[in-house]
C-alpha cells in the first residue's frame, strides 16, 4: 500500500529593530483540506522542480538527472554540463526564465569542478531547452575556489521581473572565511542580469576589491529562495547549525551574520559566538531552536487551500513535514504543521495549477491534491 494515500506593502525591518522570534507554538490543525498523491516516484532526490508551459515539469535529481515528466511520460534532458556529484553537491536548483515561452532557457544550480584547484563548487548555467535537450549552454557564474569539502552549497534560484536572476551559494563549511568577506564567494545571495552580466546597480559594484555580483552576505547555507507573488520582496531561509536556523529577508547590501553573530551553537554543543546581535547585522524574521533543517520554500498562490493565500510553506528535512508560517506583512504570527510524517522534504513549490508540490527523499514527488 502507497503510504501517501490520504492523510489528514513592503515593510522593511531595519537591524536596529529585531523582529527575530521563536518561541511561537506548532499548531497541528484537526483537519486536512488536501489528499496526498504520487506524481513522479522515479528520482531518489527531488532537489528542484520546475513547470513547462504545457504543465509537464522538469524535475532535478541530485546525482545529475534532469527529468521532463509529463503524466506516464518520463524522459532524461540531455545536453547539461557534468555536475561533481559530492556530498551535498550535485545538480540542484531549476527555474525556468519568466519569458521561457518565447526564449526556452532554463537555469540550473549545480556543483562543478569547473576552474582550479581540487574539488567544487556552486555554479549557475543556462541552456535552451530543444526537445529533451539543452542546447547553447552558458555558464553565467562559478563560485571560487574549488573547495573539497561536500557542505553547503546552497543553492536555490529565483527571478523578479525586471530581468534579474538571483541564487544562493553556501559557505561551503569554510565559516571563518567566506561569508563575511565581500572579496570572495561563499555565503552569499547573489544578483546577475538575467543573461549573466553584472548588473550597475548591485550594491558592492563600486566597492573596491568587493565581488560585483554580491547581493547580500552572511550566510551559511541557504535552500530556500523566493520571491513574494504580490510585493516582489526576496525571502530566503538557511540553515543554522545545531538550532539558529534563520529565515530572512533579503536586501541589497545588508549583512545577515554568520558566523558573527547566531541563534545556535556547534554540533557538538559548544558556542560558536556568545553574540545574537550587533547593530550593523541583520536579524532574522524569524529563527528555529531547535533546527528544523528548513529546506525549499514558496508562497500559497491561488484558491484551492482556503485560508492559506499569501502565507509561506517551508519544508522540514529533519522533521519530516511542511511548515505553514502564518503572517502578518512580513512579521511571522503563527506556525502550522501540515503533511507531518511526509518524509525528508528537500523541496516545496506551488504548480502553475495552485496545488503544493513536495519534493521527498527517498520518495520522489507529490502533490497535495485539494479537497473539493
Amino acid at each position: 500500500m502507497n503510504r501517501f494515500l490520504p492523510l489528514l506593502s513592503l515593510l522593511i525591518i531595519s537591524c536596529q529593530h529585531p523582529n527575530a522570534q521563536s518561541d511561537l507554538s506548532l499548531k497541528i490543525p484537526n483537519d486536512r483540506p488536501y489528499t496526498i498523491e504520487m506524481v513522479f516516484d522515479g528520482v531518489q532526490n527531488p532537489w528542484g522542480m520546475d513547470w513547462l508551459p504545457d504543465g509537464s515539469m522538469l524535475v532535478t535529481e541530485k546525482s545529475g538527472v534532469l527529468f521532463h515528466v509529463m503524466g506516464d511520460k518520463v524522459t532524461e534532458i540531455a545536453g547539461l554540463p557534468e555536475v561533481f556529484n559530492w556530498g551535498q553537491g550535485g545538480l540542484l536548483d531549476v527555474a525556468l526564465h519568466p519569458n521561457f515561452a518565447e526564449n526556452h532557457w532554463v537555469y540550473l544550480t549545480m556543483a562543478t569542478t569547473l576552474g582550479d584547484g581540487e574539488g567544487g563548487n556552486t555554479t549557475l548555467v543556462r541552456g535552451q531547452l530543444n526537445e529533451n535537450r539543452l542546447d547553447s549552454v552558458q555558464i553565467l557564474y562559478k563560485a571560487t575556489p574549488n573547495v573539497t569539502e561536500g557542505q553547503h552549497f546552497g543553492s536555490r534560484i529565483a527571478f523578479n521581473n525586471q530581468g534579474h536572476v538571483f541564487f544562493s551559494v553556501g559557505d561551503r563549511f569554510h565559516r571563518d572565511q567566506y561569508p563575511q568577506d565581500i572579496s570572495v564567494d561563499g555565503g552569499k545571495i547573489y544578483r546577475l542580469n538575467d543573461d549573466g552580466s553584472i548588473p550597475e546597480d548591485n550594491p558592492f559594484y563600486d566597492t573596491p576589491g568587493a565581488n560585483q555580483a554580491i547581493y547580500s552576505y552572511g550566510h551559511r547555507n541557504p535552500q530556500g529562495l523566493t520571491i513574494h507573488p504580490e510585493t516582489g520582496v526576496l525571502w530566503e531561509h538557511e540553515h543554522g547549525p545545531r538550532g539558529g536556523d534563520e529565515l530572512n529577508i533579503i536586501q541589497p547590501g545588508l549583512n545577515y551574520g554568520w558566523p558573527v553573530i547566531t541563534y545556535g551553537i556547534n554540533y557538538n554543543g559548544t558556542i560558536i559566538t556568545e553574540e545574537t546581535q550587533k547593530p550593523d547585522m541583520q536579524q532574522p524574521q524569524y529563527y528555529w531552536v531547535p533546527s528544523i533543517a528548513p529546506c525549499g520554500m514558496s508562497f500559497v498562490t491561488g484558491d484551492r487551500y482556503p485560508n492559506w493565500k499569501n502565507q509561506l510553506l517551508v519544508g522540514s528535512l529533519k522533521f519530516a513535514y511542511i511548515e505553514m508560517l502564518e503572517l502578518e506583512g512580513t512579521k511571522v504570527i503563527g506556525r502550522q504543521k501540515i503533511a507531518e510524517n511526509i518524509g525528508r522534504v528537500r523541496n516545496v513549490k506551488m504548480g502553475p495549477d495552485h496545488i503544493i508540490y513536495v519534493g521527498i527523499e527517498g520518495e520522489g514527488v507529490v502533490r497535495l491534491k485539494p479537497i473539493l
